[in-house]
């Protein structure tokens, strides 16, 4: 399976590879498995790292460029948006309007790729799959 990782997994990694769900851990592993993380994710990952909340709390604590650094040593290439990317419409629409989950999806779509995704407001779409779904 082709696998696009959604954001999530990429917070969920950088502290403990522990935190990922079994189900996730086999797609990962499967060694006909091709992952790929996608510059959408990073570029959601800057915007909260610079954000702060009221506090002055950083809303990431993950430096985006430390994120690039992992997903180099683990191998996983980062997938670049294009422009056909950007200009590209979601066959299926998404009911809500979050722009980098339709990006993710329309890069998905484009390449040929499963998103991997716990997000409940993805997991019926038909480019998403989720934990513990037959692949």
């Amino acid at each position: 399976m082709r696998i696009l990782l959604d954001t999530h997994w990429l917070y969920d990694f950088m502290p403990a590879r522990d935190k990922l769900l079994a189900a996730e851990r086999l797609y990962l592993a499967d060694p006909a498995a091709e992952v790929h993380a996608s510059a959408v994710s990073i570029w959601e990952m800057r915007l909260k790292f610079h954000a702060r909340h009221r506090d002055g709390a950083r809303k990431s604590r993950f430096d985006p460029n430390d994120v690039l650094a992992a997903l180099e040593g683990l191998a996983i290439p980062v997938l670049a948006m294009t422009p056909a990317h950007a200009a590209q419409p979601l066959e299926t629409p998404l009911p809500h309007r979050d722009p980098f989950d339709e990006l993710l999806l329309v890069q998905a779509q484009e390449e040929g790729l499963k998103l991997l995704t716990r997000d409940r407001l993805l997991t019926g779409h038909p480019l998403a799959v989720s934990p513990g779904a037959a692949a």
